[in-house]
């Protein structure tokens, strides 16, 4: 992932800008989830953030509460979570529940 000074020079980015990079998704990442869990905790379940991997792209949150074993949770996730992180942050493409 390039960062907006990478992206004007064309160099690599650094590991510094990269560490930087990843701190600022990490936060929007969590920042995004805190809007989503009023909703999910009206419904007696939350969402827990467990990890972010940059070089796939992948966001790993735990459904707990009424949210671990709902039919609805798939929906929840695909439709409410994964949709709002992928709007939001183009290093996002998918999100995964784990146990």
């Amino acid at each position: 992932m390039q960062t907006r000074a990478g992206a004007r020079t064309g160099r690599p980015l650094t590991s510094a800008e990269t560490a930087l990079n990843q701190t600022a998704t990490l936060e929007q990442i969590e920042k995004i989830l805190d809007g989503i869990r009023p909703a999910v905790r009206a419904d007696g379940g939350d969402i827990h953030f467990v990890s972010f991997q940059p070089d796939h792209g992948i966001v790993e949150v735990r459904l707990v509460g009424a949210c671990y074993d709902c039919p609805m949770s798939v929906a929840t996730l695909r439709a409410g979570i994964e949709y709002q992180l992928r709007h939001a942050l183009p290093a996002v493409h998918s999100v995964e529940a784990v146990k």
